[in-house]
């Protein structure tokens, strides 16, 4: 029940309309009888600022930050925690007394699913599609798995090249090279991991997707491939690798393992991990 005394959290991001973490994050609130309620933002670019303004003047207490806003929001906030420093993006923000805080839980989120295969990562090859914000916390979290190699595929020359300069200070520099989308022929034999970071093939947009039938057929059988998105589930990418012999990993175990890490942040309190993820299940279940 939403009351005068009922506190605010929320999402932004644009769009927005495809999130799934009002869903969990309400089963979550429910689940624990606290007295809040978590809403999604529509927040275009170029309106950050304000939107940030306005959360401070009606009192929200935390929110989580997706695409495109994981970069864009850290000069407005704060204080940054390390880990989201190192990586370079923000995904959850709360309020403190000094101002905003922000941290990033995504590491955390990606890493669960695999760190559960119990594998040996040393001598393997991450290949992670995509350079924003979603890809900085993907190269992390390979880099703290083990991974011997890590390496970005991009489309704009300029940003890869930015993207590979923002981590020259960091001993990631040293397992991290990047490439053109041209170049994936070569890259994907020798893919252990193959990540997509990319919107593309996210609901609605279900028919898309970030490799052509012949770059799929290049993957080697029991390569990982993971993607990030998690509507449809699973995604035409994952449906295709599948079919050559790959582990599929969709985003959903991502998307509740960051966001319980978020509401813990929030509320101070352990989340109902279980009750989070049952209730996206039972959601995609009934809308697809």
């Amino acid at each position: 029940m939403i009351t005068g005394t009922t506190q605010l959290l929320g999402v932004i991001g644009y769009p927005i309309a495809h999130s799934l973490s009002p869903v969990m994050h309400n089963a979550a609130i429910a689940e624990l009888g606290v007295d809040f309620v978590y809403l999604p933002f529509a927040i275009v670019p170029e309106h950050l600022k304000q939107a940030i303004q306005g959360f401070e003047a009606i009192g929200l207490r935390g929110f989580s930050v997706t695409i495109p806003h994981k970069q864009a929001i850290m000069p407005l906030l704060s204080e940054v925690s390390p880990v989201a420093q190192a990586i370079g993006a923000v995904n959850t923000v709360w309020r403190t007394e000094q101002g905003w805080f922000g941290t990033n839980t995504d590491v955390e989120g990606f890493l669960a699913p695999l760190r559960r295969m119990q594998r040996d990562w040393s001598q393997s090859t991450a290949v992670i599609l995509g350079n924003g914000g979603a890809a900085r916390a993907v190269v992390a979290g390979c880099a703290d798995l083990g991974c011997r190699q890590i390496q970005v595929v991009g489309r704009n020359s300029e940003k890869l090249q930015g993207f590979l300069q923002s981590w020259q200070t960091s001993p990631i520099a040293d397992l991290l090279s990047v490439h053109a989308w041209e170049g994936l022929p070569k890259l994907l034999p020798e893919a252990s991991l193959l990540v997509n970071t990319t919107p593309i093939g996210m609901h609605p947009q279900d028919q898309a997707t970030p490799l052509t039938a012949s770059e799929i057929q290049a993957l080697a059988a029991g390569t990982i491939a993971y993607d990030l998105i998690y509507t449809p589930r699973p995604t035409l990418f994952l449906q295709q690798a599948q079919q050559q012999g790959a582990v599929a990993l969709d985003g959903l175990e991502m998307l509740v393992q960051q966001g319980a890490a978020a509401l813990q942040l929030w509320l101070q309190q352990p989340a109902p991990v279980d009750v989070m993820r049952q209730s996206l299940w039972n959601y995609l279940d009934r809308k697809f």
